[in-house]
């Protein structure tokens, strides 16, 4: 039995839901990076693309699109800084606070993404909606945005 101060051993269940956890998230990036190699942007600049399109007027400010995508500030900037070097996004000033910076979708950023988005659609299928029960999407959608929500600096809203 544990000390009070010390974890719990893991359950059988929770131990197989750990290391497939473990598994799932070195294994899906590259399968999904692979997959993705068919169109003219990776999957994370997808996903950026993608939450662009979302957003109103097609911007975000960067902090927050690094929040909504995951991704630490100094990563944000470089993948805005490369899908602006390809005429995808505008990178420019936030409009009341000229501390901070918006990327901005262009029209050939809203094309490039809408190209792209069937064969991330098919992956994405593929890869992981297919491979569970319809049932159970629901709740797991639920437990899993609650879970990133826990690893974000910002919730998302």
């Amino acid at each position: 039995m544990p000390a009070d101060n010390e974890p719990a051993p893991l359950t059988p269940d929770e131990s197989l839901l750990w290391q497939s956890l473990g598994r799932l998230v070195h294994s899906l990036p590259r399968v999904l990076e692979e997959d993705m190699a068919r169109t003219s942007v990776t999957m994370t600049e997808f996903a950026v693309l993608l939450l662009l399109s979302e957003a109103p007027g097609r911007r975000l400010r960067m902090s927050a699109l690094a929040t909504a995508a995951g991704l630490t500030p100094s990563r944000i900037t470089r993948v805005v800084d490369a899908l602006s070097g390809h005429g995808l996004v505008r990178k420019q000033r936030h409009g009341q606070d000229a501390r901070g910076s918006e990327a901005v979708l262009t029209d050939a950023g809203l094309t490039a993404m809408q190209a792209a988005q069937p064969t991330h659609l098919a992956s994405a299928r593929r890869r992981v909606l297919d491979r569970i029960p319809a049932d159970l999407v629901p709740d797991l959608a639920k437990a899993l945005a609650a879970l990133t929500d826990t690893q974000s600096p910002t919730p998302r809203t």
